[in-house]
């Protein structure tokens, strides 16, 4: 591996994000990391090396912090090779139950802060004609499941953003991967993590359900966040990486199903579809 490579990881204090970092420390990567607050990031990975890392406060809400933080990152190390935008949050609830706020709230971290990184970085990826941008989505942003619609909602716009930007920056050396995982064991369904609305209207059995069986499952997710830090590696390697990359057995699972059934629905209505143009 080019352990020379230079990664900036959003979302780093904490759950995948810090184990990604650590893992790239540790085999010999320079890496800047974004977290709310720089100190509790470097407590949180354990190394003081000026050399290789970098931990930086960033308001994700904040494009000049962001720019800044870019900026930082060259003036230390001199390029940027890799983006891992992890910065994100869960959302179970129904839509009724929400509040307009937190709906916002979950958009600009989740989408708009992931949106403004790409923007920020990729002007110094194309004066380097390479970069390869790695943006966390999940499984849940094409399969959904029931009380989860806006995070769901949040995800199916990072992959969809991810999918045209892969297309404009590809004539740049510029390449791009959405990383769609299931569940993996990180703390991504603690109160740390997700925000959850009890639901107390009568009914939505499914939703009610699903939130029980999801949050029984906290610390028994089959995904293993160490082999994915590890696949993102092996990713930041290879001359052809996935447009899409879903992660888990779970999410294999679900987005086999969903693209069989799609597949099935787009020719049982073709006759209707195709005759929507002009005769």
């Amino acid at each position: 591996m080019n352990t020379s490579k230079v990664w900036y990881v959003t979302g780093a204090s904490q759950g995948l994000g810090l184990i990604l970092v650590k893992k790239l420390l540790e085999n010999g990567y320079r890496v800047a990391a974004t977290s709310r607050d720089a100190h509790t990031l470097s407590q949180a990975v354990g190394l003081i090396d000026k050399d290789r890392f970098l931990p930086l406060a960033v308001d994700l809400n904040n494009q000049d912090c962001i720019d800044d933080s870019i900026q930082q990152t060259l003036a230390i190390f001199g390029r940027i090779d890799v983006v891992v935008n992890n910065a994100g949050y869960g959302m179970a609830g129904t839509v009724e139950e929400i509040s307009e706020q937190d709906i916002r709230n979950i958009f600009n971290v989740n989408v708009f802060a992931t949106i403004d990184v790409v923007k920020s970085v990729l002007p110094v990826m194309r004066s380097q004609r390479s970069g390869y941008i790695i943006n966390i989505g999940s499984v849940a942003g094409f399969v959904g499941a029931p009380g989860w619609s806006v995070y769901s909602a949040t995800k199916a716009a990072v992959a969809a953003f991810s999918e045209v930007i892969a297309l404009d920056v590809k004539e740049f050396g510029i390449k791009v991967t959405v990383a769609e995982p299931s569940g993996f064991r990180t703390g991504f369904l603690t109160k740390n993590s997700l925000a959850l609305t009890n639901t107390k209207i009568e009914g939505y059995e499914a939703v009610k359900n699903t939130q029980d069986r999801y949050l029984s499952s906290d610390g028994k997710q089959a995904g293993d966040p160490d082999r994915a830090a590890e696949i993102f590696m092996e990713l930041a390697e290879s001359p052809e990486p996935p447009m899409h990359l879903f992660l888990g057995n779970d999410a294999y699972n679900r987005a086999s199903k969903k693209l069989a059934d799609m597949s099935g629905e787009l020719e049982q209505w073709k006759s209707i579809t195709i005759g929507a143009d002009f005769k």
